[in-house]
């Protein structure tokens, strides 16, 4: 067949050869569409080619361009106002448009990549319904909130096989250590580490809650001591109680203020009320000996008490504020038995448990001087001396007593005679250490008045002899005392086989009594 016959007979066919539109394994024909060289270089032909790249790389932009409200026929458009508003969220979001192809060109690949949110103009999530708004807290994992721990069954282990795990895994005990800080004092910072995955050993966990308590006891302990000890001039709530109602009761009119302070309490000064107790009357003025109750003052009190069988039984010596009242209620007691005897000290009023109220020996809110303060004549000294002296042998032979600390410090002088204060730690001669505290109060009374100039003062073992009724003999101080702790020795002996305080102190006889 001719060519050109078949090209008239096919006159759709492309420009290509003849045989390529028979042949059924040929390539199809493509028609391409002829422009000219004008249509290419044309500016409209190359907006269009961009706003269909445009349309390409964001979509959502050109729809929202597009989108019904510029368009839509249910908007009124008859107010300039509306126009405007209309005209500029077009200006915004082709704004916002522009944007996005910036970071699009700038980001590319990277993956560290820049963003322009601070200065759009229209955010895609600008909307005015609550409904649409959702808590982040009820979508995201709060990673400061701790987790519960998976509770492990009764049988003790979960899963089967390879997959099993029994309460003792690693790390399920980590977390419930973690878990289990809160159930530390409110004092222990543990920090934010709670809501993390963190795994505690038991090991950490035991030092830690170790810790934890001995911080919560030490500041029990420091608490306590500041709410129940009594300070240098000053007394904590519990005395202050006791101290109000014995005012409020009557008892006392007013208390003054601090007259004393020595190393085992604080006195203060007080006038006397118009009630009076069943079997004495409050004297005008009053002195109020408050027993310290820190132990760190005085710690050699227990020596005083736990040997003597009065408060033998009742005595702890891990119960410090006992040993506080006891002390108070044993200083009670001897001044009972020196009034009783007709020594000259303060009288008892009354005991509230570690509060004694006692007559005033002073003046005017005036305390007597102590011995070592006063100067005296030489006649009074040794009218002083002979007093003391036989105030000592009345303490030992009629109060059956030994004061233990006796010396210029504890002793007043007062309407021209001698006063014995202080005497807490007066003991019971048959005492295992009372020889020796009579023996060292001699000794301070001797060494003041020799060294006051009175020629007629014995020496302490000379004093010790007269006062006591032994009679024992020793050229020199370490032997008598020697002989002191055998008789003591002696005593503790009898004690432990009879069960009895009695003195098996051999003596001449009753001691002299001096006068002047």
């Amino acid at each position: 067949m001719d060519s050109v016959g078949v090209a008239a007979a096919a006159p759709d066919a492309g420009p290509g050869p003849a045989w390529q539109s028979k042949c059924p394994w040929g390539a199809p024909s493509t028609t391409s569409i002829s422009c000219s060289l004008a249509d290419v270089m044309s500016e409209q032909l190359a907006k269009e080619l961009q706003l269909e790249e445009e349309n390409a790389a964001f979509p959502e932009v050109v729809a929202a361009a597009e989108g019904p409200f510029i368009t839509g026929e249910n908007i009124d458009t008859s107010s300039d106002l509306m126009l405007a508003q209309m005209l500029q969220m077009e200006f915004d979001r082709e704004y916002d448009a522009q944007l996005r192809r910036e970071e699009k060109k700038i980001n590319g690949d990277s993956k560290v990549s820049i963003s322009f949110e601070n200065y759009r103009k229209v955010h895609p999530y600008d909307s005015d319904s609550s409904e649409d708004e959702v808590d982040w807290q009820d979508t995201r994992h709060d990673p400061y909130r701790a987790d519960k721990p998976t509770t492990t069954p009764r049988r003790g282990f979960i899963g089967k096989g390879k997959d099993i795990t029994t309460k003792h895994d690693e790390v399920v005990c980590g977390r419930k250590n973690t878990a289990r800080m809160e159930n530390f004092a409110p004092e222990f910072q543990v920090g934010d580490g709670i809501g993390m995955d963190l795994k505690l050993s038991n090991q950490v966990f035991n030092a830690l809650k170790q810790h934890a308590y001995s911080e919560e006891r030490r500041s029990a302990r420091l608490h306590e001591k500041k709410e129940h000890s009594t300070a240098e001039k000053a007394v904590d709530p519990k005395t202050r109680l006791l101290l109000y109602k014995m005012v409020n009761s009557g008892m006392l009119e007013t208390i003054t203020g601090c007259i004393s302070t020595g190393k085992e309490s604080v006195v203060f000064h007080a006038y006397g009320g118009n009630s009076a107790t069943e079997d004495k009357v409050i004297p005008p003025e009053c002195a109020i000996k408050v027993f310290k109750t820190t132990l760190n003052e005085f710690k050699n009190r227990d020596k005083y008490i736990k040997d003597d069988y009065r408060f033998k039984d009742r005595f702890s010596k891990l119960n410090p504020r006992k040993i506080i009242r006891m002390w108070a209620e044993k200083e009670m007691h001897n001044l009972t038995r020196m009034q009783n005897a007709g020594i000259p000290c303060p009288q008892v009023v009354i005991l509230k448990k570690h509060v004694l109220v006692m007559s005033f020996i002073g003046q005017d809110q005036v305390p007597a001087p102590k011995l070592k303060d006063v100067t005296l004549s030489s006649e009074d000294m040794k009218k002083a001396y002979y007093q003391i002296l036989n105030m000592m042998q009345q303490l030992y032979r009629e109060c059956n007593l030994v004061h233990a600390d006796l010396s210029e410090y504890n002793m007043l002088w007062h309407d021209g005679k001698v006063w014995f204060i202080d005497v807490s730690q007066s003991v019971e001669p048959t005492h295992p250490h009372g020889l020796e505290f009579l023996f060292r109060d001699c000794r301070n009374v001797s060494q003041f008045f020799q060294k006051g100039g009175v020629a007629e003062a014995l020496n302490e073992r000379e004093l010790f002899n007269a006062v006591s009724g032994l009679n024992i003999t020793a050229d020199n101080e370490v032997d008598f005392q020697a002989e002191i702790e055998a008789l003591e020795k002696m005593n503790e002996d009898h004690v432990q086989n009879h069960g009895k305080k009695l003195s098996t102190f051999s003596s001449d006889g009753d001691p002299p009594i001096y006068d002047e």
